[in-house]
């Protein structure tokens, strides 16, 4: 399977503490003064990985990009003066790149040029693209100056009809060198691919370790997978194997050399297909967020990757409060293995979220987890994913929000929280909107998001925390299709659009002998 990689030199986006791109200096270049505590400033630069979206010939694929407005949208000294000389300068361009290659193949040298997906000019406005059939590419994202502290694009892709039916959401991903992908799976009827993305100019190797029940299982690639430079390699999950089919897995990705951005593509012979993201850093309690109030199955799959057992107490925090499901109170998760477990009846008609601690408060083990979500019953089922996911520190986006078919769930597991929810304009047009929503301690709080007022096109959504303690937050989109409630589950992640700038001075004695 080859993929074509477009270089996006692009539209927006922040992450500096991801992508490793911080000055030193103030904003205006001149170095920053002593004496006080570090500036936080926006970033300058960060990148995004969209893997390619489909096989199928009939799949329809809609980008959307989208930096936030805000005081982090234009760069500014301690002082609060904006630094106009990098207002506006960043924009979407494409190149051609090469292909991505399979391992122990040759890329090929020439590619065919594509238009750009999106171009994003100013914050505040978000731009979608369409892209249809199968042969769409993955794309690397690049943001700088004001365009980059915020930045995200959601990649959407339906396709009605075949063996990989279903709607698959992304929220593109920036590079990274260490990643967890708890309910991946070899099993017969699925088909689970690890995207890999190089963003950079030089050669990227990654390794795929596979985690099951029983621990580690036996690997047919001991020399890594070779990425090259801005190039996109999918890899089938069952060829790194030769153990049997395994329903539960935690797929590990790291690298040798250089970065990448991954994300597991699942094709599930009965219940459709959708992204699975990685689940956030291993840690002691995880929260869970945005199980949809009809789901009709929840399995739970965790792994613990350090040399303790982690025994765990499962809860449902949900509308009116915490609660433990009567299907399953606690789960055992051995050091190095995989563990699984179904939570029928887990929503009974409310929307929630899980919530997974210690099951002794003095002995927390860290974990990565996942949900395997289910709408539907039979031949209509559809599948979607949701890893565990960090709170919400500053701000978080989701993009691609349509009029009809949205809802944002907002949890506070530990103390009650308000929150700022800002609806942007839409891509063709539209008056953003705010509104503020408190969350009870211990609940899960699902509204339909506020909509820009003469809204065309779709739009993107922005949280902030404005009070209280921390939210965790999801976001579903539903797009009923022949009678199957096709839906998928983008959880929000902190933005990271500003980074601490260490205060620092001149000092030229340092030069005396």
């Amino acid at each position: 399977m080859k993929r074509t990689t477009l270089s996006l030199i692009a539209v927006v986006t922040a992450l500096a503490a991801v992508t490793g791109f911080a000055a030193l200096t103030a904003p205006d270049g001149t170095p920053a003064a002593g004496g006080g505590a570090p500036v936080r400033l926006p970033v300058e630069r960060s990148s995004l990985l969209c893997p390619a979206p489909s096989t199928s010939e009939v799949a329809e694929t809609v980008y959307t990009s989208y930096t936030p407005a805000g005081k982090d949208s234009a760069a500014k000294d301690p002082k609060g003066a904006t630094d106009a000389g990098k207002s506006g300068t960043a924009e979407a361009r494409l190149a051609p790149a090469p292909a991505g290659v399979t391992a122990g193949e040759t890329p090929p040298k020439k590619t065919s040029a594509a238009k750009p997906p999106a171009t994003v000019t100013r914050p505040g406005t978000p731009v979608g693209a369409e892209a249809n059939g199968g042969t769409a590419p993955a794309l690397t994202g690049t943001a700088t100056g004001t365009l980059a502290p915020g930045w995200t694009v959601q990649q959407t892709t339906l396709v009605p009809v075949g063996g990989a039916r279903g709607l698959l959401g992304v929220t593109c991903v920036a590079p990274d060198t260490d990643l967890w992908f708890p309910a991946a799976s070899t099993a017969k009827e699925r088909q689970d691919y690890v995207h890999l993305t190089n963003p950079d100019d030089t050669a990227a190797v990654a390794d795929v370790e596979l985690h099951g029940p029983e621990g580690a299982l036996a690997s047919q690639l001991t020399e890594g997978i070779a990425v090259p430079p801005h190039s996109s390699v999918p890899v089938l999950l069952s060829t790194l194997t030769a153990d049997a089919a395994t329903a539960d897995i935690t797929a590990h990705v790291t690298t040798r050399t250089g970065r990448v951005g991954a994300v597991i593509g699942v094709a599930d012979d009965k219940t459709g297909s959708d992204w699975l993201p990685a689940s956030a850093d291993p840690a002691g309690t995880l929260v869970l967020p945005g199980i949809p109030a009809d789901a009709t199955s929840v399995r739970l799959v965790a792994y613990a990757p350090g040399d303790d057992d982690a025994d765990l107490k499962i809860q449902l925090v949900g509308a009116t409060g915490t609660i433990v499901p009567a299907s399953a109170q606690s789960l055992r998760v051995k050091s190095g293995m995989t563990a699984a477990v179904d939570l029928p009846d887990l929503t009974r008609g409310e929307a929630g979220s899980l919530l997974l601690s210690p099951a002794d408060p003095k002995k927390a083990t860290p974990v990565v987890a996942a949900l395997r979500v289910v709408r539907g019953k039979g031949d209509k089922q559809e599948v979607a994913f949701i890893p565990a996911t960090a709170a919400i520190t500053a701000r978080a986006t989701v993009a691609d929000n349509r009029s009809a078919g949205c809802t944002l769930s907002l949890t506070a597991p530990a103390a009650a929280a308000t929150v700022k929810v800002t609806a942007s304009a839409g891509t063709q047009g539209g008056t953003p909107v705010t509104k503020t929503v408190t969350v009870k301690a211990g609940t899960t709080t699902a509204i339909t998001p506020p909509v820009p007022e003469g809204l065309k096109g779709s739009y993107a959504l922005t949280v902030e925390p404005v009070s209280g303690g921390p939210v965790h937050a999801a976001r579903t989109l539903a797009l009923p299709k022949d009678g199957i409630q096709m839906f998928t589950v983008q959880t929000l992640t902190d933005d990271r659009g500003t980074v601490a700038v260490p205060v620092a001075r001149q000092d030229l004695s340092i030069l005396d002998d």
